[in-house]
């Protein structure tokens, strides 16, 4: 299928769904998802919920708000309050699992009771590859993915958010904080607000895509090969430096293999992730 056939596939999968709940972040793929149902389905049809908590930026969430009343829709915020679950802030390789259990099951109730038909989310095609437990969360809990429906890769994501001109064409993925911290390291309100307040201060000097990674007491920066000068160089080195271990941490280490999407992933064999 071409972009445009995935597209009215989209809209056809909206409409069959009557009334959605969306699970969304703010990010590419859920503001997509928001967009084509409001005009599939009309406002009053369709429900934003977006959950807020430790792991959340404070800039992304009004980020989401004010995109999503632009939209014009409903928005609803929701705590799941995942942080008081062990199985979560225990930080495993299926921590995500859990964060995705909290989360729909509260949608899943909030459809219940304001009569909504289903609650989908914004997993696209390119999510089905990737190792991430979250998906079994939205399998277990009913929840619908018309993105993934459609076969939408994050690619054509970008490109129909363009011709829709939505803010969010462009922007950089931006998973929830804790997965910046290394897996077996407890998930702490201290520790996220550490990552929050390292990677916006990054922000300040330019950088657009990069990742604060948290192992305790090291920091460990992923920029791209290109941004390398503007965190190694003087005075930005120093600054960098002397902010982050403000912070708490201990040492400052930047990766030689530069930003790449995941990479605590890489600590885990196959046969771990098989098992989840």
């Amino acid at each position: 299928m071409d972009l445009q056939e995935k597209y009215n596939l989209l809209k056809q999968i909206l409409k069959k769904l009557n009334k959605v709940v969306v699970a969304y972040s703010g990010g590419v793929d859920s503001t997509l998802l928001l967009k084509v149902s409001v005009d599939s389905l009309g406002s009053e049809n369709v429900l934003s919920c977006i959950a807020v908590g430790a792991s959340l930026p404070q800039s992304q969430y009004s980020q989401a708000i004010k995109t999503a009343r632009n939209i014009g829709v409903e928005v609803v915020t929701v705590e799941p309050n995942e942080l008081a679950d062990v199985a979560y802030s225990a930080n495993k390789a299926d921590r995500c699992f859990y964060c995705k259990s909290h989360l729909f099951e509260l949608l899943n109730n909030i459809a219940k009771k304001r009569a909504f038909d289903y609650v989908i989310c914004g997993n696209n095609l390119d999510d089905e590859s990737d190792f991430r437990p979250g998906n079994r969360a939205a399998k277990d809990f009913g929840i619908r993915c018309p993105l993934n429906e459609a076969q939408l890769t994050k690619s054509d994501i970008r490109q129909l958010s363009r011709q829709l001109n939505l803010p969010t064409a462009d922007i950089p993925a931006s998973p929830c904080l804790a997965s910046r911290i290394v897996y077996g390291l407890e998930v702490t309100k201290q520790r996220l607000k550490q990552v929050e307040e390292a990677e916006e201060f990054l922000k300040t000097l330019g950088l657009v895509e990069f990742r604060v990674r948290h192992h305790d007491k090291i920091a460990r920066i992923e920029v791209h090969p290109e941004d390398m000068d503007k965190i190694t160089k003087e005075p930005e080195c120093s600054q960098i430096v002397e902010k982050l271990k403000k912070l708490g941490f201990k040492y400052i280490a930047v990766d030689l293999q530069c930003f790449r999407s995941g990479s605590l992933n890489e600590s885990l064999s196959e046969k771990d992730k098989q098992k989840l």
